[in-house]
This record gives C-alpha cells, structure tokens and sequence, in this order.
C-alpha cells in the first residue's frame, strides 16, 4: 500500500510532518497537479492532531481576544467541513451555564449574537437563551445559560482522510520515516530519510513545507541548519474522559474563575469528555503527559457545574497534546492566538523555497492549505486554483451517515447493528469496501473482540497506513476505550500476521 518512492526522485513539493497541516497541505497540492512527498517520523496524527478537544468550531472565547478574522474564517470553514466530511464532522449543541460573576449576560449575548453571524451559518441552528431545569445534570443553583451550535470531529481519522485523498491524487506518503537533514544544491531541495528499519534514501523537491508542528523549530535549526524569524510557544493542553456525565447529546461549555472555558463533551455514545487545560510546556513534546494540578483542574471545574461529582477513580483514560502556537506576544498560554502563520524564506536566487508552519488550529487546516499554496504559487506559476471546499474527503459523498447505515443493514441484515452504525460514521461510503463480498458475519474473518473482526484491520493495515494495535485501536478507531481486552487480542493478531507472511510459503 505505501509507496516507495524510488531514489532521488524529483518532486514539485516536499513536506516534513503527518498532522492535520501537513495531510491538508498534501492533499491540496496533489489536487492541484503537484507531485507531492510527505514524511512523518512517527504514525499519521499520532501527537498534537490526535489530542485535540474534537471541535470543528469558530472559537467562541477567542471573540473576547478580538481574533475576529480567525473565528469568521473557522465559521465558515465549519460549514465547508461539514459538507466534505459528514461521516466525521457532526452538529453539536452547546449549553453555556449561566454565571453571573464571571460573564454578563449582556455580553454573552453579544458574543453569540457575533457567532451566529460572523459566518455564513447555513444548517445549524441559532444560539438561544434557555431556562435549566431543576431536574437536569447541572447544579440547583444555576437557573439559565445559553445554547448555540458548532460541531464534533474525529481528529485523526480527518488527518487520515487527507492522507488517503492526497495519495489517490498521487502523492506518494510515507509513515514512520524521518527526515534526517535537508539542503539546497542548484535550485532543489535534497532530503535525506530514514525508515523504521534503518534504511536511508533521498529525494529531491522544488519547494519544501516544514509541518512538523511543536518540532517545526527544530528542523530549522537542526534538520535544515537555518535560522527562524520566529519562534514556536508551546502549550500543553489536556483531557479526561469519564463516564458519561449527563443523558441527552448536548455538550456544556464550562467558564472558570480564571477566565478560561472547559468543554465538557459527549463522547463515543457512553463517555464524556472533559478539557482542556492550557500551560506553557517547555520540555520534550513527544513525552507530554497529564500533571496532576491539570487532573485536579478539570475535575474541580467538572464539579462545580455537575450533580454528579468525579473523583480520580472515575478517570477511564486522560490524553495530553502539545499546541505549537506563535510566540508573538507575552501573557497567558490560554490566550495566545490560536491563528497560524506561514513563514516564507527562499535562497540568495529566489529558488527552491521553505515555507514552516506556525500555529493553526483544526477547523482552519484546509484554509492554512489553500493560503500556503498561494505563497508557494510564484514557483509554480501555471498552478490552477484549487476545488478543496467542494471536494469530498474519501467516504464523505454519501451526507447521511445515519441513512447509511440503514442501506448497510437492508444489504447484510446479519451484520451487527451497533457495526453498521460505526462503519457509517467511521468510513462513510468507504464502509462497503469492508464489507466487500461478505455473504454472512464470519465471512468478515476472524472476531477479535467488541466489534472489531480482521477485515478491518486489514483494510486499515493495507489503505491507512496502520501498523500496531495503538494505531487501529486510537487513532484509526476508538475501540481502545470500549473494549480494553481488544488490545491483547489485536497485538495477537497482527503477531500471527507478520509471522505469516514472513514464512517461505507466504513469500514465495
């Protein structure tokens, strides 16, 4: 399934990175004729872009912080993404307690009275004033609040889709590789690469994107041997899930006494997810983890709002992620801007540019794409514009999951309803590619637990770039949380798997 691309290969672009920016940016510029390479050291969204809060939205908090460009511009963004993504973006409402000491109520109404109408809101419903019923999940002494729309994502899976749409546009993507160095010669970029197994090879690119996010600095100054005109702040932001909170599939938008907003968010039908925190991280981003004053943070704000009270022993699971935001200003990590910058820098004769991400959030991705294929156009002078808004990610041409689902069962009445449901919202119209021939359940190969039988994972291993049982079960999927003892029988798997094909009679 990946390609290998032959040594020394001469391509249009090169990106460093396999997050949310650099798939985007992958997938624009293939769309767009360029022939295009992109490495990632690690697995597709296995860092920032996969600990993310989940939200396509426009940022209601960053209103107060008067980003009025970056919210119009998620809104909107919001309404395209949910067109190219229905399968994986979905509408959410949102209850804003009440709390009169911390926000007026005048100026929460003029905060979503500016969100209802800063974007082209088409299909999602208007913010409302809303009375709390005694008999709801929020404490009694919160009366009224607020009600608005935005919307829920599944964050690697969306970086997992522009990977797959910029390969069948004919980029060539490599996971688990890293680039070693990089340097101009006669008007090319040369990249030196590593694979997983310790092999090296190098290709060659006219323009190189550096996406690496919280490491974008370091492959300046380390990979690339440049220097920066700016530099990255890095904040750590955190999660907890919890059993679910509170009936119903609204989410709660949580304020504090320090100004800043907690979402507390229905998550995967049974769970709730509770963040996030922001606080400057200065160490290695790849060992984030939760501290136990964010731990203490969450639960407090979680408690002061809900009757029902969390303890430590409630946390099933807690993520931690590292946001690469632009240093531009002194203050606090919460209200550093969540807008991105593309820093352009080209050689003495104006060949073989680098452009380095800076910042960006995910509702904004394809946007950041589109304005760095407008930087890089002065080297590619006959690039046609591109058609991202209206183009579906793979799966997303089918605008009803739900309806889906159904056509599923009526063609295979034995498949598993629950199945059905999260191949629909999972895959999208790709859901009957796993489905394949399948005449009956065993035909969808060995069951392996909860509702993960092998025809999935082969279809993950073999179009989306999974490797290990962390890959299938959290990134590619969520079945990590709903069934624990999925992970033993997966490594199992995937053991007798590669001790197969490695046989004599497999490789002959």
């Amino acid at each position: 399934m990946e390609n290998q691309a032959p040594i020394s290969e001469v391509y249009d672009l090169a990106v460093i990175g396999g997050g949310i920016n650099g798939t985007g940016i992958a997938a624009e510029a293939s769309s767009r004729g360029l022939s295009t390479y992109l490495c990632e050291r690690d697995d597709l969204a296995s860092h920032t872009s996969s600990a993310s809060s989940k939200l396509i939205h426009g940022g209601l908090r960053y209103l107060e912080h008067g980003e009025w460009r970056l919210v119009r511009e998620a809104l909107a963004e919001r309404e395209i993404l949910m067109r190219k993504a229905p399968h994986l973006v979905r509408p959410l409402r949102f209850i804003l307690p009440h709390r009169p000491h911390l926000r007026s109520a005048w100026l929460i109404r003029l905060g979503l009275f500016l969100y209802d109408h800063l974007g082209k809101r088409q299909t999602l419903a208007p913010s409302r004033h809303i009375r709390c019923d005694a008999e709801g999940p929020l404490l009694g002494d919160i009366t009224q609040g607020f009600e608005y729309s935005d919307c829920t994502v599944d964050d690697s899976r969306l970086v997992v889709l522009n990977a797959i749409a910029a390969r069948e546009q004919g980029a060539h993507v490599h996971t688990r590789t890293r680039c070693l160095s990089a340097h101009r010669s006669r008007g090319l970029w040369h990249l030196h690469l590593e694979r997983a197994d310790g092999s090296r090879y190098s290709i060659r690119a006219s323009a190189l994107v550096n996406a690496a996010g919280p490491w974008a600095m370091e492959v300046i100054t380390g990979r690339l041997g440049l220097e920066s005109l700016h530099a990255l702040r890095l904040v750590q932001g955190s999660h907890l899930i919890v059993p679910r909170l509170h009936e119903g599939e609204q989410a709660y938008i949580l304020q504090h006494e320090d100004r800043r907003i907690v979402f507390a968010i229905p998550y995967q039908r049974d769970f709730t997810l509770i963040g996030t925190t922001d606080r400057d991280y200065r160490q290695d981003a790849s060992e984030v983890r939760i501290s136990d004053d964010e731990i203490d943070y969450l639960l407090g704000i979680s408690n002061s709002y809900f009757k029902r009270q969390l303890c430590r022993e409630d946390i099933l699971y807690c993520f931690s992620g590292v946001r690469p935001l632009l240093a531009e200003r002194q203050g606090k990590a919460s209200e550093a801007t969540r807008d991105y910058h593309l820093q352009l820098d080209a050689d003495s004769q104006g060949h073989a540019p680098l452009l380095s991400i800076f910042g960006g959030k995910l509702t904004t991705y394809r946007m950041l794409a589109v304005n760095a294929l407008e930087k890089l156009k002065p080297w590619f002078t006959d690039l046609p514009d591109g058609n991202s808004a209206t183009l579906p990610l793979p799966g997303g041409d089918h605008d009803d999951p739900h309806a889906l689902a159904i056509e599923l069962l009526e063609h295979s009445p034995w498949l598993p309803h629950s199945l059905a449901h999260r191949w629909a919202w999972s895959y999208g119209s790709r859901a009957w590619r796993l489905l394949a021939s399948a005449c009956e359940l065993a035909e969808l190969g060995e069951h392996l637990g909860g509702d993960l039988y092998a025809c999935e994972v082969e279809y993950l291993m073999e179009q989306e770039w999974a490797m290990t049982a962390e890959d299938i079960l959290w990134r590619r999927s969520k079945l990590g949380l709903h069934a624990p003892a999925l992970h033993q029988s997966l490594e199992d798997y995937l053991h007798r798997r590669m001790t197969l094909r490695q046989s004599p009679a497999f490789t002959r």
